[in-house]
């Protein structure tokens, strides 16, 4: 009897050690549960942040090439931007302008702006492909548009200088649509701009457009049209012009200016020797 009861004491007493060790066993898998729950918690967490990192710096790449892109743009505005009174359009998509011109969609297009010198008057042009006015649908009409500029408070106003467009003939054959006017200095269209432009000005019959419209025109070649604004400061002699606007557009402005300068002093004194460049 008493054996049965040291056997059924250690029994018990093995019983008991095996309940603690389970006891133990759970608090340690409820505390193991608990770790593994705030690991998942944080592999979340952190998937979260990875992917907010991620789209952060898609963002960043994307702001960056859009940045690139903006400063390219604008260095190739201040490339192409004339600073010295002088500036060569050149218009492209010309038929599709044309349909957008007829069907008012779009009546005209303004040209990149340029300036009269670096710290000049600032302006730009104005194309009606359809014709503005009493030239609706008869003329290409040509404009000029005095624009506000940084250096307005101190030019001289009304803007009174002539202004010369040229429609470049593409057929090497130098039958350039030319055509000035001065500006109507009783005009608001040539007044310090006091917002961002003014009234456009010029010629509102400048070409036909029949002859724009014509099949193998020599005015209009892969869809493209060239044109140039003049502002003369010198009153330039009107027999002179086709001879300026005959000049190779390449050449820099100083030597076409010294060109033209021979070129008015030869036909001024024809029997006296004159040193001129070719173009």
């Amino acid at each position: 009897m008493e054996e049965l009861y040291r056997t059924l004491s250690m029994s018990i007493d093995g019983i008991e050690q095996l309940r603690n060790e389970c006891i133990q066993m759970d608090a340690e898998l409820v505390k193991s549960n608990d770790t593994l729950s705030k690991c998942q918690q944080e592999l979340n967490e952190l998937k979260i942040v990875a992917h907010e990192n991620e789209s952060l710096m898609n963002n960043m790449q994307l702001n960056q090439e859009l940045l690139q892109q903006q400063v390219g743009d604008v260095k190739d505005s201040l490339q192409s931007t004339s600073y010295n009174g002088t500036y060569l359009w050149v218009v492209e998509d010309v038929r599709n302008l044309i349909d957008a011109a007829q069907s008012e969609r779009q009546i005209s297009v303004y040209s990149p702006p340029f300036y009269s010198s670096r710290n000049g008057y600032k302006m730009c042009m104005r194309l009606y492909l359809n014709g503005d006015g009493n030239a609706r649908r008869t003329h290409l009409s040509l404009f000029v548009v005095v624009m506000r500029g940084e250096y307005d408070a101190v030019l001289k106003w009304p803007f009174s200088y002539k202004i010369t467009f040229c429609l470049f003939d593409q057929s090497g054959q130098q039958r350039h649509i030319i055509d000035s006017f001065r500006p109507n200095v009783k005009s608001n269209s040539f007044e310090q701009p006091q917002t961002q432009m003014n009234i456009a000005s010029g010629i509102p019959k400048f070409f036909p457009l029949s002859m724009l419209q014509q099949d193998e025109n020599s005015y209009v070649k892969n869809d493209t049209i060239f044109i140039q604004c003049i502002v003369d400061f010198n009153d330039m002699p009107k027999t002179v012009l086709p001879y300026r606007l005959s000049l190779n557009p390449g050449l820099p402005e100083h030597v076409q200016q010294s060109m033209i300068k021979a070129e008015i002093i030869r036909r001024q004194h024809p029997d006296v020797p004159v040193d001129k460049k070719e173009g």
